[in-house]
């Protein structure tokens, strides 16, 4: 089986694509690599143009493995577990899926006034920004929503469902911009970050994120 391609943006911002390459790289499964960057001088259409070349949506992320072309994360997602099942990606149990898939869905769709306000910028120094209300009540959920998964399956390991899978690459992003933005947070939920952070997986997409001089003015926050 040849190995997956993954198409993805610059990596110290693009948080949709460091979701599939969490979920890769922490399955052990062989997969190559092109980085193309967005947010350049020139304008996006660049960017777009190169990524259509793979995808006719024109956006990051996109999988090509065998022939097949794959974009949006959760589809990427979903392809990786069904084409390595024995990665166990998602959980065993039907109950534990149901509350992994809905996790991820709510991710995929939701707490954009955190996302707006807080971008993944794996290069700015950590320092807090000022916390709006609907700031905070996307933090208290996701926080909420953390330790539900971890209460009801995440025994056997230190992640929402015990062994590192998709709920928790769907997550990465935001753990490093609770990270980035001194968010404060429970214990438990700074245990659960500290495990994503550790991961190889991550160091390794965030070793090459700080070289990067490409910078994304809008994604500079102060």
């Amino acid at each position: 089986m040849a190995n997956a391609l993954l198409i993805v943006g610059n990596k110290n911002y693009s948080s949709w694509s460091l979701r599939p390459f969490m979920a890769l790289a922490m399955a052990d499964i062989p997969f190559d690599e092109k980085v193309i960057p967005f947010g350049q001088p020139t304008g996006n259409a660049k960017f777009t143009k190169a990524v259509k070349r793979y995808s006719s949506a024109g956006l990051v992320p996109v999988l090509v493995h065998n022939g097949i072309t794959i974009w949006d994360t959760l589809a990427i997602m979903e392809y990786l577990a069904e084409t390595w099942p024995d990665r166990n990606l998602w959980p065993k149990t039907k109950a534990a899926r149901a509350l992994a898939r809905s996790a991820c869905a709510e991710m995929h769709s939701g707490f954009r006034n955190l996302r707006n306000a807080c971008p993944m910028n794996l290069r700015r120094p950590t320092n807090p920004v000022p916390m709006n209300a609907a700031i905070l009540g996307d933090v208290e959920r996701i926080e909420s929503l953390w330790r539900q998964c971890r209460k009801a399956h995440g025994k056997g390991g230190p992640f929402l469902f015990g062994k590192f899978g998709i709920a928790d690459a769907m997550f990465a992003p935001i753990v490093t911009r609770f990270d980035t933005f001194e968010i404060k947070v429970a214990d438990d939920t700074q245990h659960y970050m500290n495990a994503v952070l550790a991961t190889p997986a991550f160091h390794e997409w965030k070793a090459a994120a700080l070289k990067e001089k490409w910078i994304v003015a809008e994604d500079e926050v102060d």
